[in-house]
């Protein structure tokens, strides 16, 4: 089966969130809370399963830029100042499944 592959991305400061359309249809919106405390970064996830961090006191965070990388994943820049994780498609696909439960 093919991965789904996203047609659009909107960040809105107004919603705080990442409005996401695959081109399977699904559409998600992601608050940008979410994506800064389970960033895919190793200061995040650490290095192993059992090093996770927990981040706290996001309820505000903003994202000041998104950068593509390749044609896989996309680097967002919080206003926080972090900027090590890369997002993955399939990584904002089921950040978006687990935001938006059916």
């Amino acid at each position: 089966m093919a991965r789904a592959w996203p047609e659009k991305l909107r960040f809105s400061k107004q919603d705080k969130a990442l409005h996401v359309l695959f081109d399977d249809g699904a559409a998600f919106t992601i608050p940008f809370q979410t994506l800064r405390v389970e960033s895919p970064s190793a200061e995040v996830q650490g290095h192993a399963p059992d090093q996770k961090v927990t981040v706290t006191g996001k309820e505000n965070v903003l994202i000041s830029a998104a950068e593509p990388v390749g044609r896989y994943a996309v680097r967002l820049v919080f206003d926080d100042g972090h900027d090590s994780g890369l997002f993955t498609w399939d990584y904002l696909y089921a950040l978006g499944e687990a935001a938006n439960p059916a």
